[in-house]
């Protein structure tokens, strides 16, 4: 019989263990194949994909719960992104079109519009969606681990990548997703920067600003929701940066400034004390007027000026913001546009990636763009020089900065969506996604692909359908990255064949000149679609895959090198293009140029009549008919429909050219026009 000394010496040392474990696991070291560092709305993301395909991964993030970013800002609490929840339609992914806030899930119900209804929802309704989506998924979260340092150390498969927290734990991975977003505030330095007050600790509170005069530094959303919030209490708000205001509704991007922001605009152009100015922030200084006898804590109370550095004598010696009145602009220019003090200056500038917790090894080097704001990245998100080192979400935006809406959710968790792809492709060997289609069924895909998908809508000129033609059938290619296009095969794992490919993507035109709410802002007839002006869809066709050379050397603007042929289908005011004559014609007979064969639809009936009257049906007939398969017409069809039919029929039999208006429409697109169709019937 054990004594009871003998199970209290096995409890003691069953604690040990425990204990000895649990410090293993909080000192120790954690290996995945995964590593997914920031749970905010791309980390889950990404989170997501891993998780559906069963791969070793974990989430960390610093912070006790999902999208902490979004617990403070924005600073004003409404979010800008849309939220449209009646669009009149059931399909899905069409409505993802207009939900610019929920993640992509394979529950049809794990959506945004369950936690707010609101057009333009709270920010406190962010957090609360992704703990939603974390917890219906069962992702795998760690909270409270804050990475502080990352590290690349050589292995026999490649780097590994060491993420060590505040507890001195280390996690090795072979791949690293970095999903931590924008959250180091961006600065400028200048003569009295330290008497600026940051958007990110600023009041939000309008009475704080009673009866002041107030210097916005910044001209983005973060600097308007600012101004609009204080502009009721404020007796004037003046906005000041080095570039002028740019309208996202002129633009066409997301990031520029949104029109529930732009209340100043008004205030502005009416002439009502507010106003909007232009200079290099590098150029100024924030100051105050010398008086002797002044004490600290009143010199904190003194009004500010706007100063010019080149009226500042020996700016560069001056050690303090304070200056004399002969070094204010006014005192050369007296209409000076701030001559007039200010009681507070907020600096509106908004963020940037954090470098500093990644070491040498494994640092991916700054952008070109975006004034280096942004990691420098590959064109499937691949940090460059740091093999193995993917960057998601709001820090992935150097591939598209200005351009589309990599930046944002509705953009972003498409890109994620990219990198898995890319992943299992060169981890696992599976190839992108695609669906093989046959040559008959590729113009209604197309038309399909068209009305609904979201990804390359949200995503445009960056993320296209490639058709990989094969002769009888085709392979399709859903939303790749068009500048890796050049790596095709191998990032993707498909192969181009001597048939060619065609591209489909969604753009804008590329008219500067555009006054988009003229009356002259849009085409209407078909054959003038390439001087379409608002977003529409356009097909490049290629007999080889591009190469990087082409790539660079492509014309200015366009998103591809100048194509073999190129068909842009007529932009439309309800963004349906399922017209038969403005949309589905020319587009079939664009892919009958292309292929080179007869891509009409034709009744059983017809099919019948064809095999018995020609050497060759056509290919509808011939995939479809020939196969048992085929649609029968009444007599009332066939009444209204013989002689359509046996007119182009008997046309096109003997026609070796292509319609002189497709012609004429080719050409004028900027793309070369090949010999005429060759029907063969």
């Amino acid at each position: 019989m054990i004594s009871i000394h003998c199970w209290l010496l096995f409890f003691i040392l069953v604690g040990c263990a425990q204990c000895s474990f649990d410090n293993h696991q909080h000192n120790g070291t954690h290996h995945h194949e995964y590593c997914v560092l920031g749970a905010g709305p791309s980390g889950l993301q990404m989170g997501y994909f891993l998780n559906r395909a069963k791969r070793d991964y974990i989430i960390l993030e610093r912070n006790s719960g999902p999208g902490s970013f979004y617990n403070k800002f924005p600073r004003h609490r409404k979010l800008i992104s849309i939220n449209k929840i009646y669009t009149g339609k059931h399909n899905r992914e069409f409505n993802m079109r207009h939900d610019w806030n929920s993640l992509l899930s394979d529950k049809p119900d794990l959506l945004f519009k369950k936690v707010s209804t609101e057009f333009f929802p709270p920010a406190d309704a962010l957090p609360l969606y992704l703990s939603m989506y974390v917890k219906e998924l069962g992702l795998k979260v760690r909270y409270g681990v804050d990475i502080g340092r990352i590290r690349a150390v050589p292995s026999a498969t490649g780097d590994t990548y060491i993420l060590t927290d505040q507890h001195a734990s280390d996690y090795r991975c072979s791949v690293l997703l970095v999903a931590t977003g924008l959250w180091v505030p961006q600065k400028v330095e200048f003569m009295g920067s330290d008497l600026v007050e940051e958007y990110e600790s600023i009041s939000t509170n309008p009475d704080d600003y009673k009866d002041q005069a107030v210097l916005i530094l910044g001209k983005g959303n973060s600097a308007f929701e600012t101004a609009q919030s204080i502009s009721t209490r404020a007796s004037r708000v003046h906005m000041l940066s080095s570039s002028p205001v740019r309208l996202a509704w002129q633009t066409h991007y997301v990031g520029d400034l949104r029109a529930v922001n732009n209340e100043l605009l008004d205030t502005y152009q009416l002439k009502s004390l507010d106003g909007i100015a232009e200079v290099k922030l590098n150029k100024i200084a924030i100051t105050q007027l010398q008086d002797q006898g002044v004490t600290s804590g009143e010199m904190k109370k003194r009004k500010l000026y706007l100063a010019v550095n080149k009226y500042i004598q020996g700016q560069k010696q001056k050690n303090s913001s304070s200056v004399t009145g002969e070094e204010l602009p006014g005192y050369y220019v007296d209409n000076f546009a701030m001559r007039k003090p200010y009681d507070r200056v907020i600096g509106c500038l908004g963020f940037r990636f954090n470098f500093s917790i990644f070491d040498s090894s494994a640092r991916p080097p700054k952008s070109d763009n975006a004034k280096g704001r942004l990691p420098g990245l590959t064109p499937w998100y691949e940090g460059k020089n740091t093999p193995g080192l993917f960057v998601l979400g709001t820090a992935s935006h150097s591939r598209d900065y200005r351009q589309s809406a990599g930046g944002f959710i509705h953009g972003f968790r498409y890109t994620a969506r990219v990198v898995h792809r890319v992943l299992e492709q060169r981890y696992h060997n599976n190839k992108w996604k695609s669906t093989t289609l046959k040559t008959s069924q590729l113009q209604s895909w197309i038309l399909k692909r068209i009305s609904e998908s979201s990804g390359m809508y949200q995503m445009f000129e960056i993320l296209v359908d490639v058709i990989l033609l094969r002769g009888s059938h085709c392979e399709y290619v859903e939303e790749f990255p068009v500048q890796a296009l050049p790596q095709f095969s191998t990032v993707s794992g498909h192969e181009v064949s001597h048939h060619g490919m065609i591209i489909l993507l969604f753009q804008y035109g590329k008219n500067k000149n555009v006054d988009f709410l003229g009356k002259d802002r849009a085409q209407t007839e078909w054959t003038e679609a390439w001087l379409s002006n608002f977003l529409h869809p356009v097909l490049y066709y290629f007999d080889i895959l591009p190469t990087e050379a082409d790539m660079k050397m492509r014309p200015s603007r366009w998103p591809l090198p100048r194509p073999k042929a190129i068909h842009h289908m007529i932009e439309d005011f309800l963004a349906e293009w399922d017209s038969p004559k403005s949309h589905i014609q020319p587009l079939r007979r664009f892919l009958e140029h292309c292929m080179d064969t007869d891509l009409r639809t034709f009744y059983a009936d017809s099919c019948f009549r064809l095999a018995l009257t020609h050497r060759k049906p056509p290919l509808f007939c011939q995939q479809g008919y020939m196969k048992q398969q085929g649609v029968t017409r009444n007599n009332q069809l066939w009444q209204q429909v013989h002689g359509t039919v046996m007119e182009h029929t008997n046309r096109d039999a003997h026609n070796s050219g292509t319609d002189p208006a497709f012609s004429s429409y080719l050409a004028h697109a900027g793309a070369a026009v090949s010999s005429g169709l060759k029907l063969n019937l």
